[in-house]
């Protein structure tokens, strides 16, 4: 869980800093940062990484986040961020700033203690059960 909040500082972080400098070519580096770890997974991210070094191995009784929802919740805000950067390279900077936006209202509220994608995931396992039933067990 301490690299899932760092990654998430990351995140609300750098949006910030972009914001306030005006600099979409921050959130441009935070995309190329998460977008890896989506598509490679956790080895592939810069964020687990920097996070493996400052908190070797993991406390006992420390709570751990699943790699599937980790990836979940990167793919949304590699989405978002890819997003921002279509926006910003086609002059729409006031939708590159709202995608922005979102991403870090959702960090944010994540280190507050609610995961808005740990939520989604949930309602879209929820819903693919409700349309597909129980997932076959592998053989």
């Amino acid at each position: 869980m301490r690299i899932v909040r760092l990654n998430r500082s990351v995140l609300l972080g750098g949006i910030v800093l972009a914001a306030l400098f005006h600099q979409p070519l921050i959130t441009t580096v935070l995309f190329l940062m998460v977008a890896p770890s989506v598509a490679f997974g956790k080895r592939a991210s810069v964020i687990f990484l920097v996070g493996s070094r400052l908190f070797p191995g993991h406390k006992t009784g420390e709570a751990l986040e699943s790699q599937q929802l980790m990836r979940f919740n990167n793919a949304i805000a590699a989405i978002l961020l890819g997003a921002a950067q279509i926006a910003f390279a086609t002059g729409s900077t006031t939708a590159g700033w709202f995608l922005c936006g979102m991403v870090a209202v959702a960090a944010g509220i994540a280190l507050c203690g609610f995961c808005l994608g740990c939520f989604l995931y949930f309602q879209f396992n929820m819903q693919r059960f409700r349309l597909f039933g129980q997932k076959a067990e592998p053989a």
